[in-house]
């Protein structure tokens, strides 16, 4: 089997900059809400959105903000590719399922009874 190809990332100095904008304004979003706590909850929650907010659209711009927009478009597509069960269909497999685990947990019980059975009145000879 041959080896997958290797995929390299190579980030300039303003992508690597971009993230660490979105990192510095993650945590002084942090800072901003607890450090606003005297001044009421409108100012802390509105310094935490907007800050979250200029984080993400920090992030987005970025290359690794494309590439996982680029990753949700195409598992969106995916989705859309499914063939999904008809309600008749998912209804009788669950029948399946449910008939498959009564099946097992009497074949559980009954080994667990046989077995106990075995060893405590056969071989060790207790009776209850």
């Amino acid at each position: 089997m041959a080896n997958p190809p290797q995929v390299e990332t190579v980030t300039s100095g303003a992508d690597k900059a971009k993230l660490a904008a979105a990192v510095l304004l993650l945590i002084g979003a942090l800072v901003a809400y607890y450090g606003l706590a005297k001044q009421g909850a409108l100012a802390q929650w509105g310094a935490l959105i907007v800050l979250l907010l200029a984080a993400v659209a920090a992030f987005f711009t970025s290359e690794h903000g494309k590439a996982l927009i680029a990753y949700g478009r195409d598992s969106w597509r995916e989705v859309g590719k499914v063939v999904w069960p008809s309600f008749k269909e998912a209804r009788q497999m669950t029948m399946y399922v449910f008939a498959f685990v009564v099946v097992m947990a009497l074949f559980l019980w009954l080994t667990d009874k046989t077995l106990e059975w075995v060893l405590y009145d056969l071989i060790l000879g207790w009776k209850r």
